[in-house]
């Protein structure tokens, strides 16, 4: 199976399969590792440089945290997965972001499909209350399947 294709898994339920993918293409994932590979290897290659300047506190700890700050960004752009169980529609990230069909107000998919491989199509929900949502997946049609729900409940009498 490929990385972009959602994977299937069989539910009971209202609805027969779930679906779920990555929620960033390979590419950016790869990207991702690359990077934060990169920055700790020049953090330890300027380490003589580093360990000779006057450092204050402060600034070892604003430098500490920058550094956990991208290897904690690399690790869920990596890992993070998109999942559309039913009516709601799942992300795993720094917090887990999680939306019903019942609630959305307001739907807008952003993808660009020549550019699928390093943009990740993109969901943009605004909840009934206002909050709004940006919710990636590697694969558009886990999106677009969610966009059908919500739209089925919002005309129960049209055919999909």
């Amino acid at each position: 199976m490929s990385a972009t294709e959602a994977e299937h898994t069989v539910t009971q339920g209202e609805h027969p399969a779930a679906l779920e993918s990555p929620a960033y293409p390979p590419f950016v994932r790869i990207l991702a590792v690359i990077l934060v590979v990169d920055l700790i290897g020049f953090g330890i290659w300027s380490l003589p440089a580093l360990s000779g300047a006057s450092w204050s506190v402060g600034s070892i700890v604003l430098f500490g945290l920058a550094a956990l700050c991208i290897a904690w960004m690399g690790f869920w752009i990596v890992n993070s997965r998109t999942r559309l169980d039913g009516d709601v529609l799942t992300q795993t990230w720094l917090w887990n972001k999680r939306e019903n069909a019942a609630d959305v107000a307001h739907l807008k998919l952003v993808h660009w499909r020549w550019l699928e491989r390093i943009i990740a199509p993109r969901l943009l929900v605004r909840r009934r209350n206002g909050a709004v949502t940006w919710i990636h997946s590697a694969d558009a049609r886990l999106l677009t399947g969610f966009a059908e729900r919500v739209a089925a409940r919002s005309f129960p009498g049209a055919k999909p």
